[in-house]
């Protein structure tokens, strides 16, 4: 049987009425399937959860907003799943919160502010740009300059699953991230033209600004599907679908970036 690296947690199934939950795959009916996204393919895919999915294209969109080269992206990411295998914490060291574990009492911002996660990549980038050369930087280099951990050692295992994170989120490979879930979460249309307004820019339904803005869009709005309800997206030929979990050709699609929203449920 392949093996596949994992991102999240994963609980055993003690006895076949139990379920696991918190965001971990689980085995819950031979037809259904946990909400799960997908990195690449193959025996070297890397599988995260929604929520971690999410959080990863924030930080991407957060970077393309501010016209970040993807190396910023990448660095960013190493340092988010260190801190936190992208998961935005209400807890951490001492005060430390969020995603990238910033610290209140070291002028990050308030707890509030660090808890958002397009926040939070906002002020990484920040402090990463007052790093004299950080562009020519390793990786863990950069990421520890800004961090300031403990053991500035720890980046470096995350460079392989950033970089690869970074290529599909800003576009550089096309059609790198997949998600899927069953079932049409309940549309949060507002919600989605706020928050994608926010990380990626006032801008962001323009389209056709380049092939790969157009495909940094597109993988930002499947990341977040499972959260605003998004059910299928199209850009440059091709269409992502929630139930399929997978980017394929479409004649129809428009070169911009589309989605479709779940149908509003019947009260």
């Amino acid at each position: 049987m392949r093996r596949r690296r994992v991102l999240f947690f994963t609980v055993a199934v003690a006895a076949l009425a139990t379920a696991a939950t918190l965001g971990v795959r689980a085995l819950v009916g031979a037809t259904s399937v946990m909400p799960n996204c997908t990195l690449g393919s193959g025996p070297a895919a890397v599988d995260l959860d929604p929520e971690q999915a999410a959080d990863a294209a924030t930080i991407a969109g957060v970077a393309l907003r501010l016209g970040l080269p993807n190396h910023a992206v990448t660095i960013a990411l190493a340092a988010a799943l260190q801190e936190s295998k992208l998961y935005n914490v209400d807890y951490g060291d001492r005060d430390s919160l969020g995603v990238f574990q910033q610290r209140p009492s070291q002028g990050w911002g308030t707890p509030a502010q660090l808890l958002d996660p397009g926040y939070a990549a906002g002020a990484f980038y920040s402090h990463l740009a007052q790093i004299r050369g950080w562009e020519a930087l390793p990786i863990s280099t950069a990421a520890q300059l800004v961090q300031h951990s403990a053991d500035g050692s720890a980046y470096v295992q995350w460079e392989e699953e950033a970089r690869a994170l970074a290529r599909a989120l800003t576009g550089e490979v096309e059609a790198g991230l997949t998600c899927r879930f069953d079932g049409a979460p309940a549309p949060r249309a507002g919600a989605l033209a706020t928050a994608a307004a926010k990380e990626l820019g006032a801008s962001w339904q323009a389209g056709d600004l380049s092939r790969g803005r157009d495909w940094a869009t597109a993988e930002w709005l499947v990341a977040h599907a499972y959260t605003y309800g998004v059910v299928e997206v199209s850009v440059r030929g091709m269409r992502w679908t929630s139930g399929s979990g997978r980017w394929r050709p479409s004649a129809s699609t428009r070169t911009a970036p589309s989605y479709r929203l779940a149908p509003l449920r019947k009260p």
